[in-house]
């Protein structure tokens, strides 16, 4: 069993790794205001940056979908792993050395198990990087060389040879302490009848990293005749990779694509080499698989939605490139950003592109790219006789639910037009109609308007069974009260709160005196009172935050603190004392108010015949508030 990481270390872990370096390793942020970021949430599918990050603070928050926490709860979340397994990647990160109860430096057995697949894969990489220089890998050097890739673009990609022999890796790594467990579990070897043996015996070894860097598998190239083996042999499925969820590249080129607004998706591990070697450093692959749904994700946190960012496809110009051209058109709605295909006249690859006609024919087929739903239509109606009435019909049967599918209704106009020109139909009124129609249509059903199959043909319902409409996941809905928090009503108490979480600077000690009682909306009191037990506003120091999210009772009101110390104040200018007083006067006045009420109620019932002691005491407790209440009105801040 793990021992339990030193509160020290993990404190210095904590204070080292800036939040917003960890996140924009994962996503794209821009200026929010007052300090803050913000991105694409990676917790849930959105359009607009709902996902707030507060570098002074430390924390990050999704008004969307309601995540929330400090540097490592996100790459706990993002990420998947346990406590202790993100304390020891981010103290690796940050040069830091851990320290265990049971135990100094980080004995192998006692660290997670993801991170135990992570550093085999690492250390797998150099064996596999180290083997390249050997004799026996010649035919790899030479199979690179072939392809235009020299020594010096090897060591870029990390690229290495794996051994013939049977065990190779196997013996290295439990040299360094890994077990035959953790070697199988993580894809690295396989079971045989007496000891495990190597996955990847006598082939070119690409790594394939994630978005933040470390490495998760591996891609191998077949090098020989007798290896009976597929041409590519990828790792397979383990705690630690999910090829629906990487591309190759991702870690290289994310910077670039973020900077840029684009990206450039290939097929091959020598494609991404070609690309980012001509200057086409946005390159990105899948791992053998097709380009899916959880690879739009990657892209569009990267891209921010930006309407001008681009999205490139290259495929080989033969059928089945075209088909996979289409497919990747299915995805095309899940971006705001511009989508095209690239493919080359001589339906050639980028790494044989390079090879042949040189960088610059590279750079130039990403430049002279075709929008995809152009490509789609072409592709469509090029297999139909057009010349003929009867094959304008077909082809505009197939083609105008394409168009159909197009959401901006400008852009879907100019492309029915252009879809009658493609058919040679004169009547353009009459393809317009038609694809507005279908659009109309698909609106009434909420579903996507003729949804296709992987050859790109109109996927219809199986005979008797009406097609399913496509519905998006129903929102999680709110874990807090069901409250109107944001009404005006509690707008005041919301903001005090806020500020006191964000500047306890400008409201105590006045803020220390108010009572639980005096904020209304229970999840409020609930917040006050973590941080009363947290030492309160006036105590605050590097560790206030943390200190009231340890004090909260649970998550909920753990996460309405890390929204309340993320959420911009609503003040166009820095807030200051005169500010913040308007807030400690405005939830004072409300339950001075709200006391007065209470007061007027024990009158009413007390009637005239009560006791005249008990009646005067009360008359005398209202005389007192409704003076105080004055008094904050006229005096503001100076009166409490």
């Amino acid at each position: 069993m793990a021992g339990r990481i030193n509160d020290d270390d993990v404190r210095a872990v904590r204070d080292a790794v800036p939040i917003d370096a960890v996140v924009s390793e994962y996503l794209q942020l821009r200026n929010a205001g007052g300090g803050n970021l913000k991105g694409l949430c990676p917790f849930h599918d959105e359009k607009s940056p709902s996902f707030h990050v507060s570098p002074s603070k430390g924390l990050f928050y999704c008004f969307g979908c309601q995540e929330g926490g400090d540097t490592v709860d996100f790459v706990m979340k993002v990420d998947h792993l346990s406590f202790a397994e993100t304390i020891e990647r981010l103290a690796s990160q940050a040069g830091i050395t851990l320290r265990y109860e049971q135990g100094s430096a980080t004995p192998g057995r006692q660290q997670g198990d993801r991170t135990r697949y992570v550093e085999a894969h690492k250390a797998a990489a150099r064996f596999y990087a180290e083997q390249l220089d050997g004799p026996e890998a010649e035919i790899g050097r030479r199979f690179l060389a072939e392809r235009g890739f020299d020594q010096a673009a090897a060591q870029h990609f990390g690229v290495g040879y794996s051994p013939a022999g049977w065990d190779h890796l196997v013996r290295y790594l439990r040299g360094r302490g890994f077990t035959d467990k953790e070697l199988i579990v993580s894809g690295l070897a396989q079971e045989s009848r007496r000891n495990p043996i190597d996955r990847f015996r006598g082939r070119l070894m690409w790594p394939i990293r994630d978005i933040s860097g470390e490495v998760v598998g591996f891609g191998a190239r077949k090098l020989r005749d007798d290896d009976n083996g597929p041409k590519y042999l990828n790792t397979p499925e383990t705690p630690i990779y999910k090829k629906s969820q990487v591309l190759y590249g991702i870690d290289l080129a994310k910077k670039d694509i973020a900077k840029s607004g684009r990206a450039v998706v290939v097929e091959g591990y020598t494609d991404v080499m070609a690309c980012h070697l001509a200057g086409v450093t946005t390159a990105i692959a899948t791992c053998g698989t097709a380009f899916g749904g959880d690879h739009v994700k990657i892209l569009r946190r990267l891209l921010m939605d930006n309407s001008r960012a681009r999205v490139i496809f290259t495929f080989d110009g033969d059928a089945a490139g075209q088909r996979a051209a289409l497919r990747a058109f299915e995805d095309d709605q899940k971006f705001a950003a511009q989508t095209s295909i690239a493919v080359s006249p001589g339906g050639m690859d980028p790494c044989d592109l390079r090879l042949d006609q040189g960088d610059e024919a590279v750079a130039k087929l990403i430049e002279t790219s075709t929008p995809l739903f152009e490509f789609a239509l072409r592709s469509v109606v090029g297999d139909h006789e057009v010349g003929t009435p009867e094959g304008q019909a077909a082809a505009l049967e197939q083609a105008a639910p394409i168009v159909a599918q197009i959401k901006d209704p400008a852009i879907r106009h100019g492309y029915a037009v252009a879809l009658a020109g493609m058919l040679g139909i004169l009547d353009t009124q009459f393809v317009v109609h038609r694809v507005a129609t279908l659009a109309r249509r698909a609106r009434e059903r909420g579903a996507a308007p003729g949804r296709r199959g992987a050859d790109g043909r109109p996927r219809t319902a199986a005979p008797g069974r009406p097609s399913a409409p496509a519905t998006a996941p129903a929102p999680a809905g709110p874990r807090g009260p069901a409250l109107h928090l944001r009404s005006p009503a509690h707008r005041v108490e919301r903001e005090l709160l806020k500020l006191a979480l964000q500047r306890p600077d400008l409201v105590s000690p006045a803020f220390d005196a108010y009572g639980v009682d005096e904020f209304t909306a229970p999840p409020y009191a609930a917040v006050r009172r973590a941080i009363e037990d947290a030492g309160g506003a006036a105590a605050a120091d590097r560790d206030y935050l943390a200190r009231v999210r340890d004090a909260a009772p649970d998550d909920t009101v753990r996460a309405m603190v890390t929204e309340l110390a993320v959420e911009p104040l609503h003040t166009r200018r820095d807030p200051d004392e005169a500010y913040a007083g308007v807030q400690l006067v405005g939830v004072r006045l409300a339950a001075v108010n709200q006391r007065i009420a209470e007061v007027h109620g024990t009158l009413h019932r007390l009637g005239r015949n009560a006791d005249p002691q008990q009646l005067a005491a009360v008359q005398n407790e209202l005389w007192v508030l409704e003076q105080y209440g004055q008094s904050l009105r006229e005096r503001g801040a100076a009166a409490l």
